[in-house]
């Protein structure tokens, strides 16, 4: 189809290495605990029925790449982990995923740090509005309600974001959305981090898991 990023469909279809299984972290930690780990949100499948166990983590996925900062960000974010204010206007959107460390170890109180534009492609420089950060619970989950960013000269659609485990360094990356005809020409697009993203009604679900490069 005209418009499509070959390296799109790649990203967002292929099974990931790791092969884990997310579900049983989230609602039954026993196999956790008998050695199977969580599937990342980006393997994940929606089923009445929970998913089959895997025996074992395979480890191997990439450490998520890291991408600018740009100049737009702002220290002293509040805590919160929703970016949705009165008068927020825009496709609601839920992004929620896991932080992994290489071994498959969920990295529980990681720092996300989220910031990025309004409905109309602007950001807010002299506020907070659309930023905000929060810490991964016990099992390394996180759960972010924001909208759909707008689009602005030059960039695509997408999400910034700082990911720190605890006392260890920072990643700074950006968050991607699949199918937007400006991935193919943002020089700063990598499939590597589009979100799997689906319609639920008039909102968006997204999912991402962070890989850190850290044992």
């Amino acid at each position: 189809m005209e418009g499509e990023n070959p390296h799109e469909e790649k990203a967002t279809g292929m099974i990931s290495r790791k092969n884990v299984l997310k579900a049983a972290l989230a609602a039954a930690p026993v196999p956790f605990l008998l050695g199977a780990a969580p599937a990342l949100a980006r393997d994940s499948v929606r089923s009445d029925r929970p998913p089959a166990p895997t025996p074992s983590c395979d480890d191997g996925d990439d450490p998520t790449p890291p991408q600018t900062e740009g100049p737009y960000f702002k220290r002293n974010s509040p805590l919160r982990t929703s970016l949705i204010e009165a008068g927020t206007t825009g496709t609601r959107l839920t992004v929620s995923g896991f932080v992994f460390s290489l071994s498959c170890r969920p990295i529980a109180n990681a720092l996300l740090d989220f910031w990025q534009a309004d409905n109309a492609g602007a950001y807010d420089n002299t506020g907070f509005r659309l930023r905000g950060h929060q810490f991964t619970n016990a099992q390394g989950a996180f759960t972010l309600s924001t909208i759909v960013p707008g689009l602005y000269p030059g960039r695509t659609r997408h999400i910034h974001v700082k990911v720190q485990a605890p006392n260890r360094p920072v990643l700074t990356t950006q968050l991607y959305f699949p199918g937007e005809p400006r991935n193919n020409t943002d020089p700063l697009f990598d499939p590597a981090l589009l979100m799997t993203v689906r319609s639920v009604g008039s909102e968006k679900e997204g999912t991402f898991d962070f890989v850190l490069n850290i044992a």
